[in-house]
């Protein structure tokens, strides 16, 4: 990492400190998280306080009915949490090819997976948390008791996903949409001050039952009387036989460190595999912009063509990170695109979150109800905004993500970690769909070949392939050049029309630690509304 020059004046700087650091896309989700550290809590507590707070102040990204992932370094190893759903016991796919669909549906209940952002919560906090559960989510109880002004960045999401809405007011099941999110018949602007009452008493009963409401009590109950009124499979029994999963990391090699991912039904595995075959170049080859985007397309076909729920199909985890295999992708690669072979993407919608103590504890975390507002599944009087994630399967036939009772779909939602000769650096994430894994290797490199700190490696130029045009999008500051140059290699490039689509990150490193302790280094995404902070 790079620090002779980090006083560069007209340059966003990290935040450095000792005793702890956060960093999200959203302030008043950082300063909740910096609330907690101060108060005595850990980096786990910290985690939790700013996920529950994103559902109030981000709620155009996740939600209550949000699924979720986790990465926490406990101060001696990694650990990862699975916190995503399952589709319910009457989903078909036999049935909705016999309506004639060929892709599953982006809103409604047969989008709808099992929520699992608060189990996520509850179990992150059951098994490392260090405060009262009640105590770390007060700030996001606060929030939605008293209202927030709403940031700009938030603002744009939250207009965009009303304006989606608009044309599915009259349907039943969206029926609780607008009260509680457009209230005045339109998305709050910039600065204006947004609450809801009906979010902060739901907030307060999953704080009380430590989320076991939310599965078992009073607002599962009204999850299910919903669904049966307005045309929903969820079920009593889908809600109770809900469980988070604690899952081995995986991980990827590159130069000498160490990338972690928590493994299918999630897309971290695509980072992986790319990494892979971009440790094969030198580094000055693998700053090719030509050879990076080649990279993902390979690591993306494969995983959209094998990765489903590990629980129901084998997906090939070993052999597709394999020595073999990166070789075989690798020389693929000439000077010229390849022709890859498209997939039907979707946009996403999502907050990812990090955050270290001074006892060597770090968490990575992401949560998301995807496509913006989700499903548009508002259950009334709850805030409970249902997330659309059952749209991440297949429905073709024998296809491994194939829709399935009991099943989960493929997530795009991934949280990151690296480490160097197994000891930590520290947790990362970059949100936004198939962009995720692109961003996860495009900070990577600039932090391990190219030695940035957090806040320069997540300022850099970003490009995105988008695997349904095979267009890749190219970030303005890049300029021109960049665009011509891989122009002429066969890409089909263009630049981008909106940062939006080169997703949001965070990161936080921990430099070497000497006889005075560690130091913690944090950067925020200059795309979003946040900042990191520091004790």
């Amino acid at each position: 990492m790079r620090l002779s020059d980090l006083a560069e004046p007209g340059r966003r700087q990290p935040v450095f400190a000792r005793r702890g650091a956060v960093a999200t896309s959203q302030p008043l989700a950082a300063e909740a998280g910096m609330k907690i550290l101060r108060a005595g809590g850990n980096a786990v507590d910290a985690a939790v306080a700013m996920a529950a707070c994103l559902t109030v102040v981000e709620p155009c990204s996740n939600g209550l009915g949000s699924d979720a992932f986790a990465l926490v370094w406990d101060g001696e190893r990694l650990h990862g949490l699975n916190g995503s759903g399952c589709a319910p016991a009457s989903a078909s796919a036999e049935r909705l090819r016999a309506q004639g669909r060929s892709t599953m549906p982006l809103l409604g209940w047969d989008a709808v997976t099992v929520p699992g952002a608060v189990r996520a919560w509850a179990d992150l906090h059951d098994r490392f948390g260090q405060l009262p559960f009640a105590d770390v989510l007060e700030p996001a109880i606060a929030l939605a008791a008293d209202g927030f002004a709403v940031s700009g960045v938030v603002a744009w999401g939250w207009h965009r996903g009303v304006a989606a809405a608009a044309s599915r007011h009259a349907e039943p099941s969206t029926a609780g949409f607008a009260p509680l999110f457009a209230p005045e018949g339109r998305a709050p602007g910039v600065g204006e001050i947004w609450r809801s009452a009906e979010m902060a008493s739901t907030l307060t009963t999953i704080a009380a039952s430590r989320g076991e409401d939310f599965y078992t009590g009073d607002l599962g109950a009204r999850m299910v009387a919903f669904a049966r009124a307005t045309g929903g499979g969820l079920s009593a029994a889908d809600l109770a036989g809900h469980a988070s999963q604690w899952v081995q990391p995986i991980s990827a090699r590159y130069r000498d460190h160490e990338v972690w991912e928590v493994p299918p039904n999630g897309q971290g595995i695509a980072a992986l595999i790319a990494l892979n075959v971009l440790d094969g170049f030198t580094p000055t080859e693998a700053a090719d912009w030509h050879r990076q985007v080649e990279a993902i397309k390979l690591a993306l076909t494969d995983v959209h063509a094998l990765v489903g729920d590990p629980a129901v199909v084998d997906v090939p985890v070993e052999a597709l990170l394999s020595p073999q295999h990166a070789a075989q992708r690798r020389a693929a690669i000439g000077p010229r695109a390849l022709a890859p072979v498209a997939v039907d993407p979707s946009s996403s919608d999502t907050v990812y979150l990090c955050a270290a103590d001074g006892e060597g504890m770090m968490v990575s975390f992401i949560q998301s109800n995807f496509y913006g507002f989700g499903s548009q599944v508002v259950v009334p009087g709850t805030g409970i905004s249902l997330q659309n994630r059952g749209a991440g399967f297949s429905l073709e036939p024998g296809h491994p993500n194939e829709l399935a009772a009991g099943k989960r779909p493929f997530h795009t939602i991934i949280p990151g970690f690296l480490t160097r000769g197994g000891a930590p650096v520290g947790p990362f994430g970059v949100m936004g769909g198939d962009m995720q894994a692109q961003g996860h290797v495009q900070l990577v490199l600039h932090t391990v070949d190219g030695g940035d700190d957090p806040q320069t490696a997540l300022g850099r130029p970003r490009w995105f392939w988008d695997p349904a045009t095979d267009r890749v999008q190219v970030e303005e500051s890049a300029g021109p050049d960049a665009i011509s140059g891989l122009r002429a290699r066969g890409h089909d490039a263009v630049m981008a029309q909106s940062a939006a689509v080169f997703g949001r990150g965070q990161a936080i490193w921990r430099l070497q630690p000497d006889d005075d302790g560690s130091v913690l280094v944090a950067g925020s995404e200059p795309r979003a509304d946040g900042y990191p902070l520091g004790w």
